[in-house]
């Protein structure tokens, strides 16, 4: 037997002709297409694992630029840093820095109009270290939805309105919307955010957020930043 019509149940049950090797019985015929399938499947696995890979890779270096576009010159190294220590840049051996300690004067900090205080991270590591290390499990953060942005720390259990618009103004104009309208920005307690085991820097989930559209203005958001480091 040479081929073999059998139903496509993916087409109404129109006929589908198997070609089938003549030198191999039914069951062997059988076992070969079965194993043909096994490949096919593992390799659609494969490319999809691949796939998934490269889309976290591809949120990570847009976060890594969006970080370099609101960095001042001095952030830059911490930068560099952050990528010789995921292995994206090789380190020069006579160029090679003491690693500095990551404290609040490191931070981008803000004082709202009722003199609240707000925190900002620079890169993917302060990110991380300021939401799961230096914030109150009480603390209100902030990040701008769906694209790459700085952590942003209310440092606040109940924040007004007021509060939660100035905070979200701030997310949105570190953030790759930063020059957009309507930015939405999503806003939690620290203690509904997790980072996943073995995620990169600066990313973590979070549960029962609550989300704001804001738009931010530059004038108004450097207006509200300290003018001089802060060491509490």
């Amino acid at each position: 037997m040479e081929s073999i019509d059998l139903p496509n149940y993916y087409k109404n049950n129109q006929p589908l002709k198997i070609k089938l090797d003549p030198a191999l019985s039914p069951a062997r015929n059988a076992q070969k297409y079965f194993t043909r399938y096994q490949k096919l499947r593992n390799s659609i696995k494969h490319v999809n694992e691949q796939i998934k890979l490269a889309n976290e890779n591809l949120d990570y270096f847009e976060s890594i630029q969006t970080a370099i576009d609101n960095a001042d010159p001095q952030d830059i190294d911490a930068i560099s840093d952050e990528l010789i220590n995921q292995g994206y840049l090789k380190e020069q051996t006579h160029n090679r820095r003491r690693k500095k300690k990551i404290s609040e004067k490191n931070l981008n900090t803000f004082k709202l109009n009722d003199g609240k205080k707000v925190l900002v991270g620079k890169n993917n590591y302060q990110n991380d270290w300021l939401t799961l290390k230096k914030s109150d499990k009480r603390d209100y953060w902030f990040h701008v939805k769906n694209m790459p942005g700085s952590h942003v720390i209310l440092q606040d259990s109940n924040p007004s309105d007021e509060d939660i618009k100035e905070a979200a103004e701030i997310a949105a104009y570190f953030s790759k919307g930063k020059t957009s309208s309507h930015v939405p920005v999503d806003y939690v307690q620290v203690k509904r955010i997790k980072k996943p085991n073995g995620a990169k820097p600066g990313f973590v989930i979070y549960t029962g957020q609550n989300s704001i559209e804001v738009t931010p203005d530059e004038q108004d958001v450097l207006s509200k930043k300290y003018k001089k480091t802060l060491n509490l």
